[in-house]
């Protein structure tokens, strides 16, 4: 278990130390290894399971899943409502992916509905993607970034008025066009 110094051991450390002598004789200090930067932390999505029920808002920062059926808002970065998911309430995310039942209004950047998907709402969207076989009863509206000359916020107006000038605004006024079905 334990050895007592031999002859060449005590060469190789001899050798070792004058290996780490500069040209004056000092002994170098090594300085520890500069420490890597940390990898970002990927974190699975929450998930909501098929047998559980949820009435309240949901707010985060994360991702969440939903299998089972939720009543009230939904706002995260990201959003996938499974094939048996019921939604009822407005969804507000950065990312959504319908697979499942929603009735209430979406906004965000992008929406996917799955062909499986069953929407009753408007979106309010950056990118929208609808699969053939996906139901869709609504209105659906893009949004782009506010123009600097019309978010030019004017001196002195109040915090409320410079966020409104900043916030995003629709393409078009989405206008409604009826049809009663009869020609004249």
């Amino acid at each position: 278990m334990f050895s007592k110094p031999t002859n060449n051991n005590r060469a190789a450390q001899s050798a070792q130390q004058a290996a780490r002598r500069n040209d004056t004789g000092v002994t170098a200090t090594t300085a520890p290894a500069p420490a890597k930067p940390a990898a970002p932390v990927i974190r699975p999505a929450s998930l909501l399971g098929a047998d559980l029920v949820f009435e309240g808002s949901i707010h985060g920062d994360g991702s969440l899943q939903i299998d089972g059926a939720i009543k009230g808002d939904i706002h995260v970065a990201q959003l996938v409502v499974g094939e048996q998911a019921h939604v009822e309430g407005t969804i507000r995310c950065g990312a959504v992916e319908v697979r499942g039942r929603v009735i209430g209004n979406i906004e965000a950047q992008t929406v996917k509905l799955h062909e499986t998907a069953f929407v009753e709402g408007d979106i309010t969207h950056g990118q929208l993607s609808i699969d053939v076989g996906a139901y869709f009863q609504g209105r659906c509206q893009q949004f782009r970034q506010a123009q600097a000359a019309q978010a030019a916020p004017q001196a002195g107006a109040s915090p409320f008025a410079q966020a409104q000038a900043t916030m995003a605004v629709p393409e078009s006024e989405g206008h409604v066009i009826e049809f009663d079905g009869h020609r004249s």
